[in-house]
């Protein structure tokens, strides 16, 4: 079961901000108050690097140096991953190579224990598959997507949606696939987005989707999918605020290498645990920064955390 798998790693790992262990009737309860990191290692030529161990890593909050509590090279934790894709028309022409590549990202990805939904938004956010294991739901879920907003004054391949603000709602998705979808989710999370990172519509801000991905500890990868570049700076904003990486994409072959370059990271991470030494459970953003004693290593991992209220 995917729920008994997270409980025994989590317990294990006390992999949890804040998380609190009861204990049974006549016995001490246990408080458990630590911060994980996902991390992934590379060398000054972009290779991957394994092998490291514990000492091989220093941490801060807000610029004092903690004690690693907890180490592992084994990624075990099962992973949940949110695919956006970013049905606005400025995709008209890219949109079925987004599917294709999606579609076998996800086949790649996904292993015994891990989930997946399908997200497509433009003038409104759909929910085309939930939480699954199902490869099939979650192809038949991307080949689903479409493009519902007019392009070159015509209306292709659907109705126009009469809901929604018009524009495209980007931020609008990923705070709704963090704060309402991957909140309630344990393990390792990410936001996977097909995007020119042009938001026209949204109610909400940047800086709303930026928190909900950090409140939810969910990495939001970027794959920028435009024939004008996008908006490179949100696009590099919302990935390096929450540990994920922003991939410029010109090709399908360049779309391929992108998906590749996402799924090998999230196989090969490091998890590092520590229990911080400010203990206040006020609900502040915490400042976070995990580096390599190596300094020709580069690490890939969120840069804070809000700890939690009382």
């Amino acid at each position: 079961m995917r729920v008994r798998a997270i409980l025994s790693c989590l317990c294990v790992a006390a992999l949890a901000a804040g998380l609190v262990l009861a204990a049974p009737p006549g016995q001490i309860r246990v408080e458990v108050n630590v911060v994980n990191l996902f991390a992934t290692v590379r060398d000054k030529h972009k290779a991957i690097v394994t092998g490291l161990n514990k000492d091989d890593f220093d941490v801060y909050e807000d610029g004092k140096p903690q004690e690693i509590s907890y180490f592992s090279a084994e990624s075990t934790l099962p992973i949940t991953v949110g695919l956006l894709i970013d049905t606005s028309g400025s995709e008209y022409y890219t949109l079925g190579a987004e599917k294709e590549a999606g579609s076998r990202f996800l086949a790649r990805i996904l292993r015994k224990g891990d989930l997946a939904m399908v997200l497509s938004f433009d003038t409104d956010v759909d929910l085309l598959a939930d939480f699954t294991d199902d490869k099939g739901v979650l192809n038949r879920a991307i080949n689903r997507a479409q493009v519902n907003v007019p392009v070159g004054g015509i209306i292709v391949q659907g109705p126009l949606p009469t809901s929604g603000s018009g524009g495209t709602n980007f931020y609008d998705a990923v705070y709704l696939a963090a704060h309402d979808k991957l909140s309630s989710e344990a393990g390792r999370k990410c936001i996977v987005v097909l995007t020119d990172a042009e938001d026209t519509g949204s109610k909400l801000q940047m800086e709303d989707a930026i928190e909900a991905a950090q409140r939810t500890d969910t990495v939001i990868h970027i794959l920028l999918v435009a024939a004008d570049g996008g908006d490179t700076a949100v696009a590099r904003r919302m990935t390096e605020d929450t540990g994920g990486r922003m991939i410029i994409v010109r090709s399908e072959k360049n779309l391929e290498a992108a998906f590749d370059q996402i799924s090998e990271e999230l196989r090969n991470q490091y998890t590092v645990g520590y229990s911080p030494t400010n203990k206040a459970r006020d609900g502040s953003y915490r400042r976070v920064k995990l580096e390599t004693k190596n300094k020709d290593y580069s690490v890939l991992t969120r840069k804070g955390y809000y700890a939690p209220n009382e």
